[in-house]
Formats: structure tokens, sequence, C-alpha cells
């Protein structure tokens, strides 16, 4: 099961120079983080997670792979997106493929670098990209309200329920609200997720400001971590990520970062917070030949899980044989934990928790 992020952004705010120095730095690391190039502008880079190592160094593994997030460089907009207008209908295209949206916004001034609206204005920027994803998804649904309701009076009890809840969301947009701020019931789920619609995608916001605000933002970066609340909000700074891509050696890169006040680039930061706001979790699994992380997403159930690793041990699942991560780090591992009654055999209800080291028992 594959997890992707698509990056986005008005011109010149330095989207793909993110991109470049994320995917950069993952291929310099690619001796502890494997590193994928699928396409020129879709990278997959490892989700950083200390759990991993630890687990490994008590397993004492011979490999140790972690679990990765793609992210997909998304073309540039431009205003007037939802109507053609630029690259627009192959950027909502795109966004329409990922799963949610790193939305990086120029929170820095640079004469070199011209501005498409003329100056910087982050939350100006944010909301430009926005109405375009409102705006397409209000033409979408408006097309097909008239079908359903037509449907609907037919007797089509579906078409009914389709009608409600399209009608629902066209309110919500017309107020100029995302559809991601709708209220969904559970049984609703899986119909307004066939709505495809963009501003239904979770959003991250990636606050790009200059060198010197690097740990601590700017006043820019400020505004629009208060205007997340509802998102996330991430501050980096493209150009020092540019440099630390292109250093060799992890003393200096550490000793660079250390300098500039970060205890970590800026990008792993991004990593982990496109991995949350996916509302993913990990599992992990640990033996000597190898320990790995696994994703899912938060609420799954066993079986599933297991079906990440083969599909097999999802349709043979017999039970999983949990570990709580504490316990296995406390404990001093497997057999400590068995040994100690800490480790529990669970059946097809059971809901994945965040670091369960588990060994899936299956039979087909």
């Amino acid at each position: 099961m594959g997890f992707n992020c698509g990056i986005v952004g008005l011109p010149n705010v330095g989207k793909s120079s993110l991109f470049n120095a994320l995917t950069a730095t993952a291929a310099a690391e690619s001796a502890n983080f494997p590193f994928t190039t699928i396409e020129p502008n879709v990278g997959r880079v490892a989700v950083p997670d200390e759990r991993l190592h630890r687990i490994a160094a008590i397993a004492k593994s011979t490999k140790v792979t972690p679990t990765q997030l793609e992210f997909v460089d998304i073309a540039g907009l431009v205003q007037g997106a939802s109507r053609g207008e630029g690259l627009g209908n192959r950027f909502l295209a795109n966004i329409r493929e990922v799963d949610a949206i790193v939305h990086v916004l120029r929170c820095f001034e640079d004469d070199n670098v011209t501005h498409v609206a003329g100056s910087v204005d982050p939350l100006r920027d944010a909301e430009i990209v926005e109405t375009e994803l409102l705006l397409a998804d209000l033409e979408s649904l408006e097309r097909r309200a008239a079908g359903l309701v037509k449907r609907a009076r037919g007797g089509e009890r579906e078409a009914r329920e389709q009608a409600a809840l399209v009608d629902r969301v066209l309110v919500a947009l017309r107020e100029g609200q995302p559809a991601r701020m709708v209220a969904v019931g559970e049984e609703e789920e899986k119909a307004f997720r066939h709505l495809q619609l963009l501003s239904a995608k979770p959003v991250l916001f990636v606050c790009n400001v200059e060198e010197a605000a690097a740990a601590g933002g700017n006043a820019w970066s400020a505004r629009v971590a208060d205007r997340a609340a509802e998102a996330g909000a991430v501050t980096i700074s493209a150009r020092i990520e540019a440099e630390v891509a292109e250093m060799d050696d992890e003393a200096d890169r550490a000793a660079f970062l250390e300098a500039l006040g970060l205890a970590e680039t800026g990008l792993a930061r991004l990593v982990r917070a496109g991995y949350h706001l996916l509302d993913l979790i990990t599992f992990f699994t640990a033996g000597p030949k190898e320990t790995r992380a696994w994703t899912v997403r938060r609420g799954t159930r066993a079986p599933a899980a297991a079906g990440t690793i083969h599909t097999d041990f999802e349709r043979g699942f017999i039970r999983a044989e949990t570990i709580a991560y504490d316990d296995f780090i406390a404990l001093g591992g497997e057999q400590p934990a068995r040994d100690a009654g800490r480790c529990r055999s669970e059946g097809r209800d059971y809901v994945v928790q965040d670091g369960d080291i588990l060994l899936f028992r299956f039979n087909v």
C-alpha cells in the first residue's frame, strides 16, 4: 500500500527546490535509508524513526528497512487553473491522484526571484490555490447533482443518499469552505471518497523562509501557522536544505545544522509531518535477518496489516503475535517478552497500534 503527498505551490516559491533537496538528501543517505526515483518528479523517502534502529539492535538484525513516503512534484499552479489556465488541467489531474497536499508557501523576500503576484504574501498565495481547488470541485459536483436528483426522483435509494451528501458539500463549497471541513458520517465515508474531491484532501503548509529564519521562522511563517489550525505547518529554508543535500559527510552535516540551531534537517520534519498528516502509523517485524517498518492507516485491523507484507498473509490470517514497543525495549527482545507474558495473541478484530512488533501466523 503506497501513500503519497503532492507538493504544490505557485511559481517561484521554492517548490521544486525543496523536492530536489528532498530527493538528493534521500539519495545521499541511501546506505541507511533506501530511496527510489520512480519518475523524474516522483521520489520515495524513508520516514525517520529511531524506534526502528533500537529494535534492530536488540534483534541483532543484519538488515534494517524503514517505511517510506512518496512525494510527487506537481506542476506549478497559476490563478485560473480550474478553467485550464497555465498547466491547470495537468495540475488538477495530478492532485486528484495523491493522498495529501504539501503546499509550499513563499515566506522570504528576494529581489532576484520574481513573485508572480508582485509581492510576498503567503496567506494570499494559499487562498489562490485553495480557491482553484474549490472551483474545480464546485464545477464537478454541479455537473453530477442534476443526474443524481433525477435518479433520486425515480426512486433510487442510493442516488437519494448521494444527492443529499452532494448537496451538503455544495453548500460548504459555495460558502468558500473546503470539502474536508464537511462533517461526514461513518456510513457516508465510502461515498464521500468516491466523489474524488480535491479540496477534501488533507493539507500541510510548508513555509519556505530565508536562511536566518530556518530555526525560529519569521513573521510570515507565524501568520501561516496561525491559519493552519486544521492543517499543519512546517518551516524550512530551501537554500539550507540544498546545501545540506550536497554534504556527503554526516558529521559535517550535523555540525552545519547545529551551527544554525537545527537539531535535524527541515526535510526530515517534512517527511514526518507528511506521515502524520495522512494519519499513518508504523508497525514492525523483527528478526535476525531483518527489522522492518511497515505503514498502515490508523485503525487498521490485524489481517489488513498482514496484507501489507503479502496478500497470502491476509488471506490465510490466523493470528498476530503482538509485543508492544515499550515492552520489547524494556524487556530486551522477543523471547524475554514472551517469558514475561508480554507477548499477546491477537485475532482478526485486533486494531494495530503504533509501534507494535508483530509476527503473523497464517495458513493458505
